[in-house]
């Protein structure tokens, strides 16, 4: 299912597997597994193909049918990325706003992504539970529940579980660009 929205979509965009490829950094011969399911992609991977087709993150993962500005506890959408220890719970709607507000879970030891990541914006994350270390431009800080943290999303940036227990943090991100 995956494989067939990125297919699509790069289709739609009028892109090869060549373009993707070149944009991206990712082999050809690996984004044509990823689009027929016989390969998942890490985070990593996944946000490249997002950013080379100009689409969040989440158009990958979300089906768009509940329209309500409530999102219940009980009815949120839960994201788990292949080969990842990083559980998000979307907050907001949907992805159709200029802001998105999610709850995120990490296991300890476990980082957000392979490398730093950067993308336009701004973002803040207060940490609800356990404890974060975040790079963000080389600066390591450490946070603990209730200390939160604000930062421009353009400035590579990487978290982790620094701590014994999951970390849980909610972050804020305009642009929607996650």
């Amino acid at each position: 299912m995956l494989g067939e929205k990125i297919r699509n979509l790069r289709r739609e965009r009028g892109m090869s597997l060549k373009d993707v490829a070149e944009k991206t950094g990712l082999t050809s011969s690996f984004l044509s597994q990823v689009e027929r399911d016989l390969a998942d992609p890490s985070i990593t991977s996944l946000r490249k193909i997002a950013e080379a087709l100009d689409i969040p993150i989440f158009y990958f993962l979300l089906n768009h049918e509940d329209h309500s500005p409530v999102v219940r506890k009980d009815q949120r959408k839960v994201l788990r990325f292949p080969q990842s220890h990083l559980t998000y719970e979307l907050l907001s709607p949907d992805l159709n706003r200029k802001m998105e507000v999610m709850m995120a879970r990490l296991e300890p030891g476990a980082a957000s992504c392979d490398e730093p990541l950067a993308h336009p914006g701004e973002e803040c994350i207060v940490v609800l539970e356990g404890i974060m270390e975040i790079d963000i431009g080389g600066e390591v800080y450490r946070l603990e529940a209730g200390d939160s943290i604000y930062y421009y999303a353009s400035i590579p940036h990487k978290l982790w579980s620094a701590g014994n227990e999951d970390l849980v943090f909610i972050s804020a991100i305009t642009p929607p660009q996650f």
